[in-house]
């Protein structure tokens, strides 16, 4: 019994912390949907992420209430901490295999609408929506292309980057140093010449498996805050059904 207290008080001060660290993995998935959204078909990728920041703002109070009960054990508080134990594991069990099911899902996603707008390019100073998703993408992850530097050269709405009388690619290939640089490729050094889909796929699986190493360790922690509870329950037995 003394060693449940003290291990529940532990966790309740470790629930704090699980709780910023949650809530930054949700923060990550939900910002990468706002910055890259237009590259997945999909409106809900946010949803892990939003469930991951609701887990995050119950494990606060899910803190107090380890600590309290480990310090005075009240029946109320007791069958709380155990609803709010069980409502944490249902929301960070659904945010991991939503973020598994999607992984696959959205490496596929990224690769045909980032082929897409590549193909419908049609330069830099374009009004086009699309061709401005490209210049944001690329100046972002410092990258070029979907696979490399050399798929504009491929590109089916190519004629662009022949104005010139010489194949380019996008200014926004360019690196921030080389301020003339206006993507030849004469100069390969001046560009950018890794792909966008891998780096998008590196951050995507960052992301990831941040949120689901994050719900797997707090999803152990709160079953030992819950045996926890059980043993100090079954030394102070509910008697009648009020706490419900």
């Amino acid at each position: 019994r003394v060693f449940a207290r003290f291990l529940l008080l532990l966790l309740g001060f470790i629930f704090w912390c699980a709780a910023a660290a949650l809530a930054f993995g949700g923060v990550l998935v939900i910002l990468m949907y706002k910055s890259y959204g237009y590259l997945f078909l999909e409106s809900f990728l946010s949803l892990p992420g939003w469930l991951v920041v609701a887990a995050a703002l119950i494990l606060l109070p899910t803190g107090v209430l380890a600590v309290s009960v480990s310090v005075k054990s009240s029946r109320y508080q007791q069958g709380a901490l155990m609803y709010l134990l069980l409502v944490l594991l249902c929301l960070e069990v659904s945010s991991a295999v939503l973020a598994q099911f999607y992984i696959a899902r959205l490496a596929y996603e990224m690769k045909s609408t980032m082929g897409y707008l590549v193909n419908q390019y049609n330069g830099t100073h374009s009004q086009s929506a699309d061709s401005r998703a490209v210049d944001v993408v690329q100046r972002k992850l410092q990258c070029c292309g979907v696979q490399n530097y050399t798929d504009w050269l491929k590109a089916t709405a190519a004629s662009w980057h022949l104005h010139s009388g010489k194949a380019r690619v996008p200014e926004s290939c360019c690196k921030e140093k080389y301020l003339h640089c206006r993507g030849d490729l004469v100069h390969l050094e001046q560009l950018f010449q890794e792909g966008c889909l891998k780096k998008l796929e590196d951050w995507l699986h960052f992301v990831v498996l941040y949120v689901l190493w994050c719900c797997t360790v707090v999803g152990a922690l709160e079953l030992l805050a819950g045996v926890s509870n059980c043993i100090l329950m079954k030394y102070q037995p509910f008697h009648d059904l009020r706490f419900l």
